[in-house]
């Protein structure tokens, strides 16, 4: 069972909605469980026959074997020290990547003391294996499942099978590739991208990613 955390935002409802129509059992979490509900059930409609329950956070959190956190940095470290215990000994994936917009600017990137979101949430979670990844993909793209996928995942983590096991979901949606990135602390560079597509995004009117050339 996956369970998102933030499952109702755009980068949540569409990691679940293709993680569902790739096979998997999937539960969105919402600070109310109304919301995760209606959003599971917007998501049935768009993929029938996948497996997609939604709940509260918590409840989520409880369920899930993988749990993917998908909700924005500034909630992270209250909503963690809150469902610390639901996620000991768990793959947790963090998809946040941390930025802010400037008017006249656009998105930039969110300096982090512990380096990254994802070596926050390891700070935060001891026991939990924390894996970094899903950051560069389009939320607009996910969510539409007419549109097919492109371009790679990059997939940090200081624990190797858990790394795998996370490679091998982001395998399982057509047309992306999760790549090896390495250790946590590459986690960094890796959400920085994301404010830096955002403004490419800006510019060009598309939904970029990336792409690793050479493997």
């Amino acid at each position: 069972m996956l369970a998102i955390l933030g499952g109702t935002g755009p980068e949540g409802k569409g990691l679940a909605l293709r993680l569902a129509l790739a096979g998997e059992a999937v539960t969105i979490g919402s600070r109310d469980a109304a919301r995760g509900a209606a959003a599971a059930a917007e998501l049935a409609g768009a993929a029938p026959g996948a497996a997609i329950a939604g709940t509260d956070n918590p409840a989520a959190a409880a369920a899930g074997d993988i749990v993917f956190l998908a909700f924005p940095y500034e909630g992270q470290q209250s909503t963690l020290e809150q469902l610390s215990g639901s996620l000991d000994g768990k793959i947790v994936v963090s998809v946040i990547a941390p930025m802010a917009f400037e008017r006249g600017k656009g998105a930039r990137a969110v300096a982090v003391p512990a380096g990254s979101a994802a070596q926050e949430a390891q700070d935060l979670l001891p026991t939990a294996q924390i894996v970094a990844a899903f950051q560069n993909v389009s939320a607009e793209e996910l969510q539409d499942p007419q549109i097919p996928m492109q371009g790679d995942v990059v997939v940090c983590s200081d624990h190797p099978d858990a790394k795998a096991q996370v490679i091998a979901l982001a395998n399982k949606i057509p047309h992306l590739r999760g790549i090896d990135g390495g250790a946590l602390a590459n986690a960094k560079y890796v959400e920085q991208i994301t404010p830096l597509l955002v403004n490419i995004n800006r510019i060009y009117r598309t939904h970029s990613g990336i792409k690793i050339t050479g493997i």
